[in-house]
């Protein structure tokens, strides 16, 4: 047996960053890791090789649709979809690779196999072969994420009708490519397969796409994927996929009743969402509480009701962010370390990495009306912008959101290029309460992208320059 400080089940960016933090901070660290690579889904199958194909597909579209409006004429592209899922690949090997030499370099114990916690301070690593052993350890966190979302009586078989892995692995495009679900996932997977030649539709169930986000954002978002040819559904609902021949027949039906509608598809994309994967890690036996929606139940420690077991990422309450994992992780580690961590929940930004980004930090204007908090608006169009209009960026907006009594800034929102870049600047000014003033008299360099967020909250506060 072995004896730990801290044992991490699960390798994913919540995982790997919390048994770092915690070997940096002097404990005696070790991580479980069901796959043969380190990184969880987002360096395996999620985050970071979306984001390649997501780029190349950017670069491709660019190549063959945008060049000659900028003076450039090249003959039309041709798509090597096998060199650009190596690409992938080659992308997902650097990261992995790079996680594994941390593990190394901070003398934190790798073991490979599935993890169950046994009791309070011991768990049980399972290899592929049969074969098991037990750590011993002070502390355990659960790291463990989370895994893609069933549609009722919809069978995923990652051929034809495929999860966000499948639709990362497909060999040759789609002709018709039908995805269930306006989210991050289902929209930013989908803008690839656009851009690679795909017609895409998407069925959404709500009246709107991106859940959660920013109303004015979602609204002016869906003009620009309807411009891009992409054909959104809403209030509708995938009710049943049969095959077809060579491809599937796709039964849609209205949210609220109605006739259905038949789609034919070649791929079907199920996006809906993700859940917590607690699946064998014995938490039933060890007593841990879950709640209503299977989620690990934590205090604001991050820890669960068994003493010594702490629970953070996909697996807990909170957005599924690979981001809000990380500073929960390091949140954990400097707690049993004896420091004060902390995650501030209300300045959590989050980002779609189409084309345009969409990006939000704070709260949306139905959070703050439905909490019947008085507020001003400062709204600035990149058509505006000068940097915007000589890139033939031109699209989108930026949106700052103050306090009507204190100018505090209380959410952020853009649409744009490199939005998920500018987001930071207002979560930056947020996590220290800053207000739209503090950052309208910010000096930004001229031109770029940022004066626009600069603008928008002048207008917050007094009245924009240039609109």
């Amino acid at each position: 047996m072995s004896q730990y400080d801290l044992v991490v089940i699960g390798t994913g960016p919540g995982g790997y960053v919390c048994a770092i933090k915690a070997a940096q901070l002097g404990l005696k660290t070790a991580v479980v890791e069901k796959r043969a690579t380190l990184g969880g889904t987002c360096l395996n199958i999620g985050c970071i090789p979306s984001k390649a194909l997501l780029h190349a597909s950017e670069v491709f579209e660019e190549a063959g649709h945008g060049l000659e409006k900028l003076g450039i004429k090249v003959s039309k592209p041709k798509l090597d979809l096998p060199g650009m899922m190596k690409h992938k690949s080659d992308v997902v090997d650097a990261n992995v690779n790079g996680i594994s030499f941390l593990m190394k370099k901070n003398k934190i114990d790798v073991h490979t196999g599935t993890g169950k916690i046994l009791e309070k301070g011991k768990v049980e690593v399972s290899d592929a072969d049969g074969k098991s052993s037990i750590l011993e350890t002070k502390n355990i966190v659960i790291a463990t994420g989370s895994d893609v979302m069933p549609l009722p009586g919809v069978e995923i078989d990652e051929k034809q009708v495929v999860s966000s892995t499948g639709a990362l692995e497909l060999e040759k495009v789609p002709g018709k490519l039908v995805v269930v679900g306006g989210g991050v996932i289902g929209l930013e997977l989908g803008s690839v397969w656009k851009r690679l030649g795909s017609e895409v539709t998407v069925v959404e169930f709500m009246d709107k796409i991106l859940g959660p986000m920013d109303g004015d954002l979602s609204k002016n978002f869906q003009r620009m994927l309807k411009k891009q040819g992409v054909e959104i559904k809403l209030s509708s609902k995938v009710t049943k996929v049969e095959k077809k021949g060579k491809g599937l027949a796709v039964t849609v039906e209205p949210a609220k009743g109605g006739d259905a509608d038949v789609i034919e598809a070649d791929i079907v994309l199920v996006a809906i969402g993700r859940r917590p994967y607690t699946e064998g890690l014995g938490l039933d036996a060890a007593g841990i509480a879950l709640d209503d929606r299977g989620r690990v139940q934590i205090d604001a420690h991050f820890k669960t009701n068994v003493d010594g077991v702490y629970a953070i990422g996909d697996v807990v309450a909170g957005p599924m962010l690979a981001h809000k994992a990380e500073d929960e992780g390091v949140a954990v580690a400097e707690i049993l370390a004896g420091q004060a961590g902390h995650v501030n929940y209300d300045v959590i930004p989050g980002v779609v990495y189409t084309q345009p980004e969409v990006a939000s930090v704070g709260k949306t204007e139905e959070e703050l009306k439905d909490a019947g908090i008085d507020y001003k608006t400062g709204k600035f169009v990149f058509a505006a912008n000068g940097r915007a209009r000589a890139m033939n960026r031109p699209d989108g907006f930026a949106k700052v959101l103050a306090d009507a009594k204190t100018d505090q800034v209380l959410g952020v929102h853009i649409v744009g290029f490199g939005a998920g870049e500018m987001i930071h600047e207002a979560a930056v000014l947020m996590e220290f309460g800053g207000s739209a003033e503090d950052l309208a008299r910010t000096c930004h360099a001229h031109p770029t992208m940022s004066e626009a967020v600069k603008e928008a909250a002048l207008g917050a506060f007094a009245k924009t320059i240039h609109s």
